[in-house]
């Protein structure tokens, strides 16, 4: 789930009047056990379970500014790409980006998957430049609820200037201002030690 595109939702606790417990003139409340408590129609809960279920995302962990996002399977080892919410200059976030290892892809040795807003101008594409180096401009792929997607495939060189850069600036243009560019900084801390541990997904 793509926790920053995620609608919040409102819940309205509604609060009703317990029923009167009867008691016996020589019960007291201190008294009264689990079954007694269960019978008089109260929830009693039960242990809450943390542990991701199959097909939820969870965070590993932590790597500089990257995280280790996996996907929870029955297989000994769950796939991992490593995941970046990207912010706008106020502090909201505004994108994600994802990325993970390919081999037999041709000149593309990884994929990444960006996801940005819905009211996005698609034309115009997305822009991804490292350190104030020229940029590289790629295609967005679809658009759902959550947002719109561009899947795009890194060279060699992409990662190795990823590796040696600092910070990579994520350029899109928003479709109700089309004069505008908002520029989203996207961190490098950390990249080289979070790529070396996802996935490698065959393209074979």
């Amino acid at each position: 789930m793509v926790r920053y595109l995620t609608p919040l939702l409102a819940a309205a606790l509604c609060l009703g009047t317990l029923p009167a417990l009867a008691q016996d003139s020589t019960d007291s409340t201190a008294s009264e056990t689990p079954s007694q408590t269960a019978d008089s129609g109260l929830d009693l809960g039960q242990p809450v379970n943390d542990a991701p279920q199959n097909g939820e995302r969870y965070l590993k962990e932590t790597i500089g500014d990257w995280s280790l996002a996996c996907i929870k399977t029955d297989l000994e080892t769950d796939p991992c790409s490593i995941m970046q919410i990207l912010n706008d200059k106020s502090g909201n976030s505004v994108a994600e980006i994802s990325l993970f290892r390919l081999e037999g892809a041709g000149q593309a040795v990884a994929a990444a998957t960006v996801i940005v807003p819905l009211e996005t101008l698609l034309p115009a594409q997305l822009t991804i430049a490292v350190d104030g180096n020229k940029g590289k401009r790629y295609n967005y792929n679809f658009c759902n609820p959550v947002g719109c997607y561009a899947q795009i495939g890194l060279t060699a060189d992409d990662i190795a200037a990823f590796k040696k850069g600092s910070v990579a600036k994520i350029s899109l243009v928003p479709a109700p201002a089309p004069d505008q560019v908002v520029e989203l900084e996207m961190s490098l801390a950390g990249f080289t030690a979070g790529y070396d541990l996802v996935d490698v997904v065959s393209n074979n």
